[in-house]
């Protein structure tokens, strides 16, 4: 037992985003790339700040790392704190930092909501970035590298919804990614019985896009279709390609997504598959940016009707986020 602090002392923020990163890893080799701070140091600062506050927040083993009673009493509190912070940092800027805004994949949708947003904040800057997945970007939302994204906010883990402020700003439809001499390339459309059978990519083994596997295996859940098992992570386009072409497996896509050399995109009916896609921002975040990015998505949406459901449609049962 480590003995109490003889007197209330100022906790270093530093050391309550060591705890924070490492509570909601746990995991002290991910927590330490995800401050990127070594994890002899991240070790250190944790111990520092229990000897402050005289508890012990983990308890540790060789296999796993788990909260104490402490630990999930402090963490709260830690995250209020750290937020407080940020708040401040953004009240007293001279002018708001530039707003980075992860768009996912290059060509969606998304792309014409930023566009918007810089007419709408025309002096403010607004930077995109491509993650891979909204879960990904999520992670870099609370570790302060990108302030807000796009993505199936319901596919995220509680933990990080938990941190997250959203809004549902449109519904997508899904496709089927195949190989042009596929059986069912020459088909305008593809029913989703017509995959009974198949093995059909949605990013399994890429845990920056849990909430899309998640969303392909809640649809594809007694139709006979399988997720596939993992592919190699490709980055970039041409990586994809490549992958694709090795491996032949139909991928799930939205319509929409990139055309790829030697493959053809069908959207999906017999139902309508829809992803849920919502602006997703860390909450207490506060930025002219951000505020025109709700606006732009609201007026576009409103405009192209981006809510309305089509008839026969589907989505997922119960998901987070969506009325």
């Amino acid at each position: 037992m480590i003995s109490p602090a003889p007197a209330p002392r100022d906790t270093d923020p530093r050391l309550l985003r060591a705890f924070v990163a490492v509570a909601e890893e746990l995991h002290f080799t991910r927590a330490a790339a995800r401050l990127y701070v070594a994890q002899q140091a991240l070790s250190r600062d944790i111990r520092r700040l229990e000897r402050e506050l005289g508890a012990e927040f983990f308890v540790r083993t060789t296999r796993q790392v788990a909260l104490t009673p402490d630990g999930e009493r402090l963490l709260p509190y830690a995250r209020r704190v750290l937020a407080a912070h940020q708040e401040l940092a953004d009240a007293f800027r001279a002018a708001p930092w530039p707003l980075l805004v992860d768009l996912n994949t290059p060509g969606l949708a998304h792309e014409r909501v930023l566009r918007r947003a810089r007419e709408l904040a025309p002096d403010q800057e607004l930077m995109s970035r491509y993650e891979s997945g909204l879960t990904g970007a999520a992670r870099e939302i609370l570790a302060g590298r990108i302030d807000a994204s796009f993505g199936r906010y319901g596919g995220l883990a509680p933990a990080l919804r938990a941190r997250l402020d959203s809004v549902l700003v449109r519904y997508e439809r899904m496709a089927v990614l195949l190989p042009e001499d596929h059986e069912h390339a020459g088909l305008p459309e593809v029913p989703l019985a017509a995959l009974a059978g198949e093995q059909v990519y949605a990013g399994a083994g890429n845990d920056l896009t849990l909430e899309w596997t998640d969303l392909a295996a809640r649809l594809f859940a007694g139709r006979g279709i399988e997720v596939a098992t993992s592919w190699p992570v490709a980055i970039g386009h041409e990586e994809f390609q490549r992958i694709m072409a090795k491996h032949r497996n139909p991928v799930l896509v939205v319509v929409g997504f990139p055309p790829t050399p030697g493959c053809v995109q069908r959207p999906l009916v017999d139902p309508v598959p829809l992803s849920p896609v919502s602006l997703v921002w860390r909450k207490g975040r506060h930025h002219p940016g951000l505020d025109a990015l709700r606006t732009a998505a609201a007026e576009i949406g409103t405009r192209e009707g981006w809510l309305e459901r089509p008839p026969g449609s589907w989505l997922p049962e119960g998901e987070p986020g969506v009325a």
